[in-house]
């Protein structure tokens, strides 16, 4: 079975950059896309970030042109860039294969505030 561990997390002002890291067991990253998504407090966990295991990215429109993701097939390392962030990127971030499986790891808290 897959496991999931996420890190990276942290507390930034506005307009500042942390870059989140996901180590996946197995050989996942050659099998299947793999995403990141994100949970915030009363609200439902939403994909902000997806890439496949050719090196294919997509993004969610509230991250386009500062977050990047990407992947170590090798290492089965995943990546996510985030630059510019704001407040309403506040949220525990998770990462997973496309499509999810029920097994989620902890995830990494990012809190955005001025």
């Amino acid at each position: 079975q897959v496991q999931f561990v996420e890190s990276g997390g942290g507390w930034v002002q506005p307009g500042g950059s942390l870059r989140l890291s996901c180590a996946a067991s197995g050989s996942i990253f050659s099998m299947y896309a793999m995403g990141w998504y994100r949970q915030a407090p009363d609200k439902e966990r939403e994909s902000v970030a997806s890439i496949t295991s050719g090196g294919s990215t997509n993004y969610a429109d509230s991250v386009k042109g500062r977050f990047t993701i990407s992947r170590d097939s090798a290492g089965n390392t995943m990546y996510l860039q985030m630059n510019s962030l704001k407040p309403e990127d506040t949220a525990v971030y998770y990462c997973n294969r496309i499509p999810y499986i029920s097994y989620w790891g902890q995830g990494t808290q990012v809190t955005v505030y001025s």
